[in-house]
């Protein structure tokens, strides 16, 4: 009896050694990039052994992002690049939810971002195309994220090749629509407005960036967004 109950406890103890960690727990300690990358790592694992594994594909592709803009310089445009793939595979196995689309998409830009301008120009046909996808399945997706996106992309892309600041304000307030407290859609209304010569509204979305309640999905970029409205903030007082 006594070897039969060791033997229960050794099973119970290397069950428990070997069981498989939570990514959603770990990604939402992203903050620590080495808990970031565990959770990659295991929705790559659970992509190889189920290629079909569309929860786990897009997963993947925002956890990369992540890592993307936060891990090794000399490895992030590696984590871009894949992150961009496995949301374009996420968009092919279920073309009708958003995620795949988007996070594609959220890649892809701070790829182009990394490149530089010129380099990166090449890549806005593809973003605003996802993007656009992803309106037309959920507008609401992610409290407005892909008209929050879409308001980024026409600002940042030049006139020439279809930037116009007045459709990133009206994208950008059309994100707010969904969520009134979203750091990132103020800060970059505040980054447009500035551009558009309309300074005191600006201050007014900045202040409001550090006015808003931190959510607790995407707590570290509410920090992040905090800090840089600060800053910004700073030089136009």
């Amino acid at each position: 009896m006594r070897s039969c109950i060791t033997f229960l406890l050794y099973l119970t103890l290397f069950a428990a050694q070997n069981a498989t960690p939570d990514p959603d727990a770990l990604y939402g300690q992203r903050e620590d990039l080495t808990k970031a990358r565990q959770a990659a790592d295991v929705w790559s694992a659970r992509v190889r052994a189920n290629p079909t594994d569309f929860e786990s594909t897009w997963k993947l592709s925002r956890a990369l992002y992540w890592l993307g803009g936060h891990g090794p310089e000399s490895q992030r445009q590696k984590d871009l690049e894949s992150g961009t793939e496995f949301g374009r595979t996420a968009s092919t196995l279920d073309p009708k939810r958003p995620e795949g689309y988007f996070w594609m998409a959220a890649n892809m830009g701070a790829l182009a971002e990394s490149y530089g301008l010129r380099a990166g120009l090449k890549y806005r046909g593809q973003i605003k195309d996802a993007l656009e996808m992803v309106l037309k399945i959920d507008p609401a997706y992610q409290d407005g994220s892909a008209d929050r996106a879409l308001g980024r992309w026409y600002y940042k892309v030049p006139g020439l090749f279809g930037g116009d600041k007045k459709k990133s304000e009206e994208h950008l307030r059309q994100s707010l629509t969904y969520d009134q407290n979203s750091t990132a859609s103020r800060y970059f209304l505040a980054e447009t407005l500035i551009d558009m010569g309309r300074k005191p509204e600006a201050r007014t979305e900045l202040q409001r960036v550090l006015d808003a309640p931190v959510n607790p999905t995407w707590g570290p970029e509410d920090k992040e967004w905090k800090q840089k409205a600060k800053e910004l903030l700073a030089t136009l007082k």
